[in-house]
């Protein structure tokens, strides 16, 4: 604009045309005007502080943002948004800031999120930068900072970032039943198999060696015979506890409402106390486009895995993923090492068709397979309607294949177990 303003005044000059010296005077002074109204090549630092890296559900924690100008010219007008989680809500303030800064000095301000089950990252912070006028505005992304905390390349800002973790306590008091597939080990799964146990089952011939607790006098004293009594065997299962971790799970029946996953990795925590309480080998993974495995196992330190991963493992995030779902790979990737006496206890909300093949694909492996679907439909509009209706679909497609079938609605956990577990008992 300048280059075409001098070109026009020079032309009234020489043309004597006043008109074209004032427009090209003019032109000059606006060009002038819009190279001063630029925002300053000015640098900024932010530095962020989480006051705790690990929180309680619910809890809040103060996060703390520093902004200085680190440049040599004065920064007029400064804005910052701070990087929040998207798992995360803001319970207090604001992760927004306006100032002016001279060089080399600072800003600080703060806000407190509200934790929710996961592993957090906070994300870069971005800064806009205006001139005296605010007509131009110039955007940055301040990336992360390094380890040491030194400047990025190029003298640009610099952020330290951190994380907040929160990883809710397993829930408890759901009992969960168990079919008749068993390992050699004694636990609490009645089986039809003859030996000791609680449960009596039938009277066979007196062996050399059987122990006189399970000698049957009565019959000694009526008959004469020596006989002995046997019970009905309790053995440990094997259960691996798989969750649909794929994008469909993360679906609500409202905006409040927590996601189908969410009820998921909480009835999974349960399902995992219950199993470990009661002596059963339980282990857990993930369907979905990020692997997650914990092989079966027992004691407190499994236990204390088996949190550590339903709360912050990437495969559980309370955000939808951003990886694709490979379904062949993923469906490899969990029958592979899920051991040949494994039941499976397979959480899905069934919004598609998908967790229906997978789950009598399992079944006809020879593993028992128990499905625990909470309800992500809802009610209200056509479209919540129609897929209540395709996912009642989906349930009696599993139970005439034989597989024991959970469907979670609104009430407890303990409720609808006991609800669905009379009616297996029929």
């Amino acid at each position: 604009m300048t280059a075409f303003a001098l070109l026009a005044a020079a032309l009234g000059v020489l043309l004597s045309r006043p008109a074209l010296v004032l427009a090209g005077a003019a032109g000059v002074l606006l060009g002038g005007a819009a190279r001063a109204a630029g925002p300053p090549a000015g640098a900024v630092a932010v530095e962020r502080t989480v006051a705790s890296e690990r929180a309680d559900p619910g809890e809040q924690v103060r996060v703390t943002v520093t902004v200085e100008n680190v440049g040599d010219s004065l920064l007029p007008d400064v804005r910052v948004v701070d990087g929040v989680p998207g798992g995360l809500t803001v319970a207090e303030g604001t992760p927004r800031h306006a100032t002016a800064l001279r060089p080399g000095k600072r800003a600080t301000f703060s806000y407190a999120v509200r934790a929710s089950r996961g592993r957090h990252a906070f994300g870069p912070a971005t800064v806009l930068l205006r001139g005296f006028t605010g007509t131009v505005e110039r955007e940055r992304s301040v990336p992360a900072a390094p380890p040491d905390g030194a400047a990025t390349d190029g003298g640009e800002s610099t952020v330290n970032t951190d994380a907040l973790a929160c990883t809710p306590e397993l829930g408890a008091g759901a009992r969960v039943p168990l079919p008749p597939q068993t390992t050699g080990l004694a636990g609490r799964v009645t089986t039809d198999i003859g030996g000791s146990g609680t449960e009596f089952h039938a009277v066979r011939e007196y062996r050399r060696g059987d122990p006189l607790a399970r000698v049957d006098w009565a019959r000694f004293a009526r008959t004469g015979e020596f006989a002995t009594r046997q019970f009905r065997e309790e053995r440990a299962a094997t259960v691996v506890v798989v969750l649909d971790t794929r994008e469909t799970s993360y679906t609500a029946p409202g905006a409040d409402a927590p996601t189908a996953l969410e009820r998921s990795v909480a009835a999974a925590g349960t399902t995992l106390v219950s199993l470990l309480d009661a002596g059963d080998r339980a282990g857990l993974a993930a369907w979905g486009p990020t692997a997650c495995w914990l092989a079966p196992g027992l004691g407190a330190a499994h236990r204390a895995r088996a949190r550590e991963l339903l709360g912050t493992h990437a495969a559980f995030r309370p955000t939808p993923p951003e990886r694709r779902f490979l379904p062949t790979i993923a469906r490899r990737r969990v029958e592979r090492r899920l051991p040949a006496d494994a039941q499976v206890f397979l959480c899905s909300p069934l919004t598609d068709d998908r967790p229906v093949g997978f789950g009598r694909r399992l079944a006809a492996k020879g593993h028992r397979v128990t499905v625990l679907s909470p309800d992500p439909t809802g009610e209200g509009s056509t479209g919540r309607r129609l897929a209540a209706v395709e996912r009642d679909r989906r349930l009696s497609t599993l139970r005439e294949a034989g597989l024991r079938v959970v469907d979670w609605g609104t009430e407890p956990l303990a409720t609808a177990i006991a609800r669905t577990e009379r009616r297996w008992s029929r």
